[in-house]
């Protein structure tokens, strides 16, 4: 793989988050995704937002329940309904995806100078 399609190829994370995001809002408005599978995304920022000692039963990071929950709320949706939202994100954000292959630029071809050579006749060549 050439450096420009890796460039093109992989978002910076910040992109791959946005994009994420956007994923799961698209998802959650969607009426094929089942209302309870939307309990899910719901529940961690739930959990992000009521005070921890509430629930001291089960200490968890709100990182991790914020990925857990993104992260079970898309592989449970309809892939069909996935794809078909990601493939309008990227083609939104420019993005190839990883699988497809980037368009081959020709090599910058160097730089020709065009001259002619003349011999001259130095006093010191024998002959």
């Amino acid at each position: 793989m050439t450096r420009s399609s890796r460039q093109i190829t992989s978002p910076g994370f910040f992109q791959g988050l946005g994009n994420r995001l956007r994923l799961i809002a698209r998802l959650m408005a969607d009426r094929r995704v089942s209302p309870l599978l939307k309990l899910i995304p719901v529940a961690s920022l739930v959990y992000l937002v009521v005070p921890t000692d509430l629930l001291p039963i089960i200490p968890l990071d709100d990182a991790a329940v914020l990925w857990l929950g993104s992260y079970l709320f898309v592989e449970l949706c309809p892939q069909e309904v996935v794809k078909e939202h990601w493939d309008k994100i990227l083609a939104a954000s420019n993005v190839l995806d990883p699988s497809s292959e980037a368009p081959e630029t020709p090599p910058a071809s160097p730089e020709i100078i065009d001259a002619e050579f003349t011999e001259i006749d130095s006093p010191h060549s024998s002959e």
